[in-house]
């Protein structure tokens, strides 16, 4: 912008010449991706309590923040174990809007059995158009609220400050890999169902303190959670 400004002073006579021009800018670097272990997804959920639930259904399915704020009961399947994604939420000028995922299409995600249970007491007794999470005003989940009353405080108490919502996502792919699903495997699952963004970003758990031991249980005997086998 400054160089383009010092350009147009040059075409109209203000300044002999444009001494930006030619001068290459640093590159911006980007932040490193953070991928959680079993344990700090245990810790976070722990501490966002009673809201640990969301935590752990975006850490272990991929959901971005908008779609899991449109999930709706009639898009559960818990006996196939399979959260239907058909839909999306945005704020916009202070309103929830609805639409389709940033992909505008239709994914079924794989829902891990130990997920199973504690969803199937959340949806109890709701039409099948209400939404799975609300606010405690039983409203639409809106991301700014939720991190400002629950996920800020709940990650900086357990030393990951700065950890963002969506950092959870980039969590799941890499949780099924240290479960040992083949990476290539976990890339294919990647663009078919978390919609394709962090296809190339999957790798092991690499942030934070090492958390306890005694992860949640593997789904299927020795698979992973997000439906694929082991190598």
């Amino acid at each position: 912008m400054f160089s383009l400004l010092l350009a147009l002073a040059v075409r109209d006579g203000r300044l002999v010449r444009n001494v930006s021009a030619g001068v290459r800018l640093p590159r911006v670097g980007h932040a490193e991706k953070v991928f959680l272990t079993h344990g700090q997804v245990g810790e976070l959920a722990a501490a966002a309590e009673p809201h640990g639930l969301i935590i752990r259904v975006l850490a272990y399915t991929g959901l971005r923040w908008g779609e899991l704020a449109a999930l709706r009961v009639r898009r559960v399947h818990l006996v196939k174990r399979r959260l239907l994604v058909a839909e999306s939420v945005t704020e916009v000028n202070g309103r929830a809007v609805f639409g389709t995922p940033k992909t505008h299409q239709r994914r079924s995600v794989p829902l891990p059995r130990f997920l199973v249970e504690p969803i199937a007491a959340q949806i109890a007794g709701r039409a099948g158009d209400e939404l799975v999470f609300t606010s405690p005003a039983g409203e639409v989940l809106r991301n700014n609220n939720f991190r400002r009353r629950v996920f800020d405080r709940a990650a900086a108490s357990i030393g990951l400050a700065g950890l963002t919502p969506h950092e959870l996502r980039h969590t799941a792919a890499s949780l099924a890999v240290a479960e040992g699903a083949n990476v290539k495997a976990v890339q294919r699952y990647a663009r078919a169902r978390l919609g394709g963004d962090d296809a190339g970003r999957v790798r092991g758990p690499v942030r934070g303190r090492p958390g306890p031991g005694g992860g949640p249980p593997r789904p299927g005997g020795g698979s992973c959670g997000c439906g694929l086998s082991a190598d």
